[in-house]
């Protein structure tokens, strides 16, 4: 159904651009390089001939596949990827196609230690005869989400130019600054235009999600006792000092690298400052708000234990809310789950659920009030050089946006 070789070109050209977002600013986007891509994919809309395109002043693009079925007021459907690639990692890629890839292990050039194996990635020994993309070494791929841009846009091109498929009308939306928590933060609903919506931007072919982490970010800010190194006895509080012990004391076990499944954890994330004043940021994260409230309070305790043995210091413990799990709300009307699982079977794939141990912008969305569960991209190995995707389950994740469409105006 789809076009395989338009859609694995624009893939490449959308890696090509660095995207790369940055928690510390303030705008939105948050990098100026993220217009690049945002500019690109607005000239491409309109050359592919969607109709309303534009692009608001924070760099949401947004477009529409105008409806062909007959039938009146027929939901309308958004479908999202956003642009930028995670803050951690360089995200100017330099992609390479490994066509009808035979299995053996792929040495990445830029850093030869870089390499791709069934040994190391299982999932790569069911990929034998398909066109893998990587990067080269030293940067991500850009897969999460440029494949999802690169599905939707090849999803839009097959409807617009297949107009006997009968569906209502599409919204296209791709958006800044996912990978920072803040991908929807200034997209307002109207804006969007959709009754329902999906994100493509989860990993395994068949995949549909509808179950995120909640999430809350926490920053612990320590001030200790300035005095001269030289006359610093009994009188210095060294708030480095002080900023490790707060580290040192958090339990192992909430931590990501013991965790999985359905276990939250506390991620120390940054810290900057010096021996007067300190700050260290957290995300913590869990499934069910219970064991966020839980995660909140093993700082909170943890900040008191320590004003306790250094009380001349000052600790104090800031929770801000991220996002919630998106399955508290679409647990009330599962049909934008259901039909996704149907198009997936429609697809002649085997449908999967998990939940995420992560977040979406459909997370913040779906509590929003816009239904909005999570569909495949095939991207896998996230947020590292080792970073691929499949082309087929690009193209295969597109069918099932077609068939989606086709699906809500058929059961409409």
């Amino acid at each position: 159904m789809i076009d395989t070789e338009d859609l694995l070109q624009r893939f490449l050209s959308y890696v090509r651009v660095d995207t790369q977002s940055d928690p510390h600013s303030p705008s939105t986007p948050s990098t100026q390089k993220q217009w690049d891509l945002i500019r690109k994919l607005e000239t491409e809309l309109k050359e592919l001939g969607l109709k309303d395109v534009r692009t608001t002043e924070y760099g949401y693009v947004l477009a529409t596949v105008p409806a062909t079925s007959k039938k009146k007021g027929l939901p309308r459907l958004a479908f999202l990827a956003h642009v930028d690639t995670a803050p951690g990692c360089s995200g100017l890629a330099k992609p390479l196609v490994h066509r009808k890839y035979d299995g053996q292990p792929i040495v990445l050039p830029d850093d030869r230690t870089q390499v791709l194996s069934a040994q190391n990635i299982p999932l790569l020994s069911k990929k034998v005869g398909e066109d893998l993309v990587t990067a080269s070494g030293t940067t991500l791929l850009g897969a999460d989400d440029k494949a999802g841009v690169a599905i939707v846009m090849a999803a839009a091109r097959h409807l617009l130019r297949h107009p006997e498929i009968p569906h209502g009308p599409v919204r296209i939306c791709f958006n800044p600054d996912e990978e920072i928590g803040r991908g929807t933060e200034k997209l307002s609903l109207e804006e969007l235009g959709a009754d329902f919506a999906y994100t493509l931007d989860a990993e395994n072919t068949g995949e549909v999600d509808f179950e995120s982490f909640s999430a809350d970010k926490a920053t612990v800010t320590i001030k200790g006792v300035a005095a001269h190194p030289g006359w610093a006895k009994d009188v210095m509080v060294n708030a480095l000092r002080l900023g490790a012990e707060f580290v040192a004391g958090l339990p192992l076990e909430l931590s990501p690298e013991r965790t999985d499944g359905r276990d939250g954890f506390i991620h120390p994330t940054e810290l900057s400052g010096g021996p007067e004043v300190l700050t260290l940021r957290f995300i913590l994260r869990d499934f069910e708000l219970e064991g966020l409230s839980a995660k909140a309070k093993v700082l909170v305790e943890l900040a008191s234990s320590l004003a306790e043995k250094y009380p001349t210091a000052q600790i104090n413990v800031k929770i801000e809310k991220q996002y919630r799990n998106m399955r508290y709300w679409l647990e009330k009307d599962m049909r934008p789950v259901e039909f996704a699982v149907e198009a997936v079977r429609r697809a002649e794939l085997t449908p999967t659920s998990e939940a995420i141990r992560g977040g979406t912008d459909g997370s913040r969305l779906t509590e929003r009030g816009l239904p909005t569960p999570n569909i495949f991209t095939g991207f896998h190995n996230v947020h590292s050089p080792l970073e691929w995707v499949s082309v087929q389950d690009m193209c295969k994740a597109a069918e099932v946006v077609v068939r989606l469409v086709q699906l809500w105006e058929e059961r409409s």
